[in-house]
């Protein structure tokens, strides 16, 4: 699989969820559900909730922050690829999101100076 870039900048491709969703693991979705309402203490965590075909995926199975992301949604919006194609790169909405997520800054960064180049 080439790497899937969310529009926030993550690596979907090498997210657990998304690997273990796309290799039909239930067992790893198993683990990664009781791991997730342990950790967040979010009792009504299923196996189908944490699958994810990754957000750029028009597919149903999103891990349940991808409906409600506000980064994601402005970029659906938009109708760009990833945050780093936007004319309005480092908004708020995105600058909130890097705040707690400093490596998708830096794939963001990568995309643009390619974008640059």
């Amino acid at each position: 699989m080439d790497k899937m870039i969310a529009y926030c900048g993550l690596v979907c491709s090498d997210c657990e969820a998304l690997i273990a969703t796309q290799a039909n693991d239930r067992e790893a979705l198993e683990r990664m559900a009781a791991r997730t309402r342990e950790e967040f203490n979010i009792p009504n965590v299923t196996v189908e909730s944490v699958m994810c075909d990754g957000c750029l995926s028009s597919s149903n199975r999103l891990c349940g922050y991808c409906f409600e992301c506000a980064v994601r949604a402005c970029a659906m919006d938009r109708g760009v690829a990833t945050c780093a194609h936007c004319d309005d790169y480092g908004c708020a909405t995105l600058e909130t999101f890097l705040g707690m997520a400093s490596q998708a800054r830096s794939t963001l960064e990568v995309l643009r100076a390619e974008l640059a180049a």
